[in-house]
């Protein structure tokens, strides 16, 4: 894929504390993979080289509000995220407790984020962007290529791949800015999301190979 700030933008999925802090309440599940891909660093570069390049940045959060509790049915993953209390928030239209919690972004990542430039959708409530505005956001912007890496891999990253896809976006994914837990019973995640992005994405490449073809 040919990579430009006029046509591509970068998307990062649940760049979270939750995810990426070992204080995060998935970390006993996710963090063996994310040390091994050095997650967190590579994600930091994607942001630097978008800034420095000028590349249009979105990031599509993962947030569950006191009413989500009223949901009847969920799968594993699901169920598992809402009896740890992952990505709590105390109302759609408060930030009250929201600085340094699970759900808040990764200290590093603010710079990037906070800067009055970066597009934050709403929150996917899932996996896919099919519950926010996301792809919206990025056809108001002429955007129709991404660029697409955050957390975690065989979950929400794999869903937005296959979800931007399907509206009509060319997506390259980067495979050393993601991970995914690793689990004895359902498996290794980040090794099925990468099979499956092989088959699926424009592109998949690591960090250096990526932010190189960013003109």
């Amino acid at each position: 894929m040919d990579f430009s700030k006029n046509d591509t933008a970068l998307v990062i999925t649940d760049p979270q504390n939750d995810f990426l802090s070992p204080d995060g309440v998935t970390w006993g599940l996710v963090g063996a993979s994310v040390e091994e891909n050095n997650t967190v660093e590579h994600i930091g570069q994607l942001f630097q080289a978008a800034q420095d390049k000028g590349y249009d940045v979105f990031i599509s959060p993962h947030y569950y509000f006191p009413t989500d509790r009223g949901w009847q049915f969920g799968g594993t993953v699901e169920k598992m995220m809402h009896d740890i209390n992952m990505f709590d928030r105390k109302g759609a239209l408060t930030t009250d407790g929201f600085d340094g919690s699970g759900a808040d972004w990764l200290e590093q990542y603010k710079q990037y984020i906070n800067n009055g430039n970066t597009i934050v959708a709403s929150p996917h409530k899932v996996y896919g962007p099919e519950s926010n505005d996301l792809g919206l956001q990025l056809r108001k912007r002429g955007k129709s290529k991404v660029i697409l890496a955050g957390m975690s891999a065989n979950l929400c990253v794999e869903a937005h791949l296959r979800e931007l896809l399907e509206l009509g976006f060319e997506v390259a994914v980067v495979s050393d800015a993601t991970a995914a837990a690793i689990h004895p019973e359902l498996g290794d995640g980040y090794a099925a999301a990468m099979t499956n992005m092989g088959f699926l994405a424009g592109a998949v490449a690591n960090t250096a190979d990526t932010v190189s073809q960013m003109n």
